[in-house]
């Protein structure tokens, strides 16, 4: 197939798709005597793995390295031992992210319990300094 179909079944532009080739993602690539290029079924398999691992927080470089000319050539282990790693850094971060979240609703907790008869510049100091966020200002020595 053309890369104008490619590009309409696997939703990809074909600048999108060039640039995989280029790279050395897509390698499923054959010229044509007239240059053009053309792609076996395979390509709409190769790009559909390519776009859901970078969903998946995979980099180019990592495709690069993970992804084999042909499919078929696949190293299992090292498939599997890749895949569980990224599984291993998706849960670090969503664990990270859950704390800023925990954080951040504690904050924002306080932020909302002002009490009626504070403004909200005195409010800021004083949810700032029971975060540790800044130092309590010292009373200024003046005569």
């Amino acid at each position: 197939m053309k890369i104008g179909e490619l590009a309409d079944i696997s939703g990809l532009a074909p600048s999108r798709i060039r640039f995989y080739e280029r790279i050395g993602l897509l390698r499923t690539v054959d010229r044509q005597a007239n240059g053009y290029r053309s792609y076996p079924p395979e390509a709409v398999t190769m790009l559909k793995l390519i776009t859901t691992a970078q969903q998946a927080g995979f980099t180019l470089e990592e495709l690069t390295a993970l992804l084999p000319s042909n499919i078929e050539n696949w190293d299992h282990g090292s498939l599997l031992d890749t895949l569980k790693q990224k599984v291993r850094d998706i849960e670090e971060v969503q664990k990270r992210l859950a704390e800023s979240k925990s954080q951040l609703l504690e904050v924002l907790a306080e932020i909302e319990n002002k009490p009626s008869d504070m403004d909200c510049a005195d409010n800021a100091k004083r949810v700032l300094s029971q975060f540790g966020m800044v130092q309590a200002s010292s009373p200024s020595s003046e005569s």
